[in-house]
């Protein structure tokens, strides 16, 4: 027993001394060029009020409240995710660095090192003080296998040296390599070791519905079970009166309800029991949300509103583990039996761009020359018998025991006349869809493990391009990591390695074109379509700034992300009682142009 105490005392010194804990003698470099931002714009309005409840809904209720681990990984994260603030952040409109948990940071000259300054004020929801010890823990955390989250422990071993501490408010990240967007590697969140304590195979089960202590303006206050999920706005935020945070944040609860069909969801939003409904699908802008009597009578507006960001990238992915994807020629002959152009301009009414590539909207990043494959029969009939494929009785492609069938997985019930649409032109090409739509967290879950045949979904965006994790060898055949197609191929490894250890932007510019046409190589993901707005309809007492959202906004209504909306009670009451009389206004639609790209 003494022996194993003394061994543990032995590892806890080495780390504190040499390795992940931070060094004790390290001492704060004098020369540092201490810089903040209090001169950025406000994007919020100085004319907020606070109060009211913003209800919204899930199409299936999370797996779990985990932010890492098993079925973690879904939609409902962010939720959670939002209400942790970094040690700094992205203005969302000029895009330069601004204080979240820090209020100074410098650069080392190393190019590898970030000093910050903590915000003294800064608490956990718990009220227990926001110190360097829990960036310090963040990488123990991390590293843990206990947490059973393989990218976020290569991540944080393989993009991050160390953590600093010169005292409890003063502290270095150091990535293991210099990198010209150092901000993007080391601006962690900090994790309260007063909650989690020590580590153990029992974390998953454990903290599966844990109510994590977070640094954010809402902390999820009532879960009912496979019912829905409220947050409660901390009426003594530390951060409530820091110039970037004023305006912001508004509403005193956030309720999120399950609500699994897309028609229930509209007639929720109809019955006010739901505060927006999204319209950018063109039959609910042209049609449903134009014509229904609320918006006749001026009780709800429609919002059109341009952004300038990133794109997703959305389309099919196919799992590479299939047989019948192993093939090259299969997998172009795919993309060739997707008739995009038909859905663009009919169903879709030419709302929507087709996505010509994986990394689309960051600029030089972009590799401009690719455009993506075209539904063309002369060509799948090509590919196909190039490989020594026949048609069978009912036209579709077999080969041996294979046979031209496709389990396409989804998850958002709106988008099957999309995939019935494909689906139908799919089979004038010799190649069977059939459609699987599950729950969002029943298709997540199966992806994650790879279980699908091709899925039908878009990731988020990021700062840079990144491909390690969705198509480094490293991710391949395992499951809960997001490489779903399988992709395993060593040169394509090779460029990520150089893409990811390159510190020269040129260098790293040149690579990502050079990846986006491997993966245009592979055929893997086929890309489908964009869409460089957003258009939601709301109750009318819902206020914004005179620019609603930012360039960079996903939503009118983002409660954890620019939240910029609120509630004008009066306004509320007014309608209110109009509905009641049968007073009415005028219909109002409203399109934003001021982000619109030129």
């Amino acid at each position: 027993m003494i022996s194993k105490i003394f061994a543990r005392f032995w590892l806890i010194i080495t780390l504190f001394c040499f390795g992940t804990l931070g060094h004790a003698t390290d001492k704060l470099p004098e020369n540092l060029q201490w810089q903040t931002n209090d001169t950025a714009p406000i994007f919020a309005s100085p004319d907020a009020k606070k109060g009211g409840t913003y209800r919204t809904y899930l199409s299936a209720f999370p797996l779990t409240l985990r932010t890492v681990g098993p079925d973690s990984n879904s939609s409902f994260r962010g939720a959670i995710n939002g209400n942790q603030l970094s040690l700094i952040s992205l203005h969302p409109n000029t895009e330069e660095l601004i204080p979240e948990l820090a209020t100074h940071w410098a650069f080392g000259e190393d190019k590898k090192t970030m000093y910050f300054k903590l915000d003294k004020r800064a608490r956990w929801s718990d009220g227990k003080p926001v110190t360097a010890n829990d960036f310090l823990y963040t990488l123990e955390f991390m590293r843990s296998q206990h947490i059973v989250a393989p990218w976020y422990n290569n991540y944080y071993t393989e993009k991050l040296d160390k953590v600093v501490k010169y005292d409890d408010h003063t502290l270095a990240i150091v990535a293991t390599k210099a990198d010209p967007d150092l901000f993007l590697i080391v601006n962690i969140t900090p994790t309260p070791r007063h909650f989690y304590g020590e580590l153990n195979k029992d974390f998953v089960k454990r903290y599966n519905w844990s109510i994590v202590p977070n640094t954010g303006p809402y902390q999820i206050d009532k879960i009912k079970k496979g019912k829905s999920i409220t947050f409660k706005r901390k009426k003594k935020w530390w951060a409530k009166d820091l110039k970037y945070f004023q305006g912001r944040f508004n509403v005193d609860r956030v309720i999120y309800t399950v609500i699994r069909d897309q028609t229930t969801v509209f007639e929720y939003f109809k019955k006010k029991r739901l505060d927006d409904f999204i319209v950018t699908f063109p039959n609910y802008w042209h049609e449903k949300a134009k014509s229904i009597e609320i918006y006749d009578k001026g009780y709800i507006k429609k919002h059109w509103f341009y952004t300038d960001s990133r794109e997703s990238p959305a389309g099919f992915w196919l799992n590479l583990d299939k047989d019948l994807f192993k093939d090259p020629n299969v997998r172009y002959a795919f993309a060739h039996a997707i008739h995009m152009d038909k859905l663009l301009n009919g169903l879709l009414r030419g709302d929507y761009s087709r996505l010509e590539n994986h990394n689309t909207g960051y600029g030089e990043y972009t590799n401009p020359n690719i455009r993506a494959r075209r539904f063309d029969i002369k060509k799948v009939e090509e590919l196909m018998t190039a490989s020594r494929w026949k048609r069978g009785t009912d036209g579709i492609w077999e080969k041996g025991n294979l046979r031209y069938s496709v389990k396409v997985t989804y998850s958002f019930d709106g988008h099957t006349p999309r995939l019935v649409l494909l689906k139908e032109e799919a089979k004038k090409a010799g190649v069977d869809l059939q459609l699987q739509r599950l729950d969002g967290s029943a298709a997540f879950k199966l992806i994650l493990e790879k279980k699908h045949d091709a899925a039908w979904m878009g990731w988020s965006t990021s700062f840079r391009p990144r491909y390690w994790q969705s198509y480094h060898s490293d991710n391949a055949h395992k499951a809960q990591t997001n490489n779903i197609t399988n992709t395993d191929d060593p040169a394509m490894d090779k460029m990520i390695r150089a893409y990811r250890d390159s510190i020269d932007p040129q260098v790293r510019i040149r690579l990502a074109h050079q990846i986006q046409e491997k993966i245009q190589e592979i055929g893997a993901f086929v890309p489908t379509y964009k869409v460089g707005y957003f258009r939601t309809a709301y109750w009318r007492w819902w206020q914004f700034p005179k620019v609603a959202a930012t360039k960079n906004s996903g939503g009118l209504f983002e409660p954890f992300g620019t939240s910029l909306f609120w509630l004008d009670p009066a306004i509320k009451k007014e309608t209110e009682q109009a509905m009641k009389t049968g007073k009415h206004f005028k219909p109002e639609t409203i399109i934003d142009t001021t982000f619109k790209p030129k």
